[in-house]
């Protein structure tokens, strides 16, 4: 486990966002990890992140799923944070990836349609969370690898995102531009 500190920071800070509910801050808290994990190429910060945007997506679509399932989900794993947490103050790492591999084999606990949504989530998840570490300069396969998802389904929600920000991205002729700004400025 890289940087510790980091680790616990973004761990405690997950914690309160899942009792908050603060969805937004999840999300942030799962994107700087995606960071670090590019970097370093650390499978269980790529871990972390994926739980922790799970977390966001279950709580942002509770109204979908039982809503008592979801706290049940959330109270789990908050429980399993802490024990993560503990484990990794003790550099006890063997203990820290137990704690992280409960949070997502605690799924199989629940009902099949929760269990479905839950694990559909996961593996979006970690499909998202790859095509980030991707968008880093990590090549498909290295991604793919580190994620446990083969290449074509990376490769599909890549080619997906890219076409949705293509538009975005495409660059007007000259005399476009210009057009442009001659009715812009009259």
């Amino acid at each position: 486990m890289h940087e510790k500190a980091h680790v616990l920071n973004i761990l405690e800070s997950a914690k309160e966002a899942i009792k908050k509910e603060d969805v937004i801050l999840l999300k942030e808290l799962s994107n700087q990890t995606v960071h670090t994990a590019s970097t370093i190429q650390d499978t269980d910060s790529i871990l972390i992140a994926i739980i922790i945007y799970s977390l966001s997506k279950i709580i942002e679509r509770k109204h979908q799923y039982d809503e008592k399932l979801c706290r049940d989900f959330c109270k789990f794993s908050i429980i399993e944070l802490d024990k993560a947490m503990k484990s990794l103050k003790q550099d006890d790492e063997r203990g820290f990836n137990s704690s992280l591999e409960r949070i997502m084999n605690s799924v199989n606990k629940f009902s099949s349609d929760f269990k479905r949504n839950v694990q559909d989530v996961l593996n979006k998840a970690r499909i998202n969370k790859a095509s980030k570490i991707y968008e880093h300069g990590i090549s498909m396969e290295q991604t793919a690898n580190l994620l446990g998802i083969s290449q074509y389904e990376l490769a599909g929600y890549v080619g997906l995102r890219e076409d949705r920000t293509a538009p975005l991205m495409k660059t007007e002729s000259a005399s476009e531009r210009i057009k442009l700004a001659m009715r812009f400025f009259g």
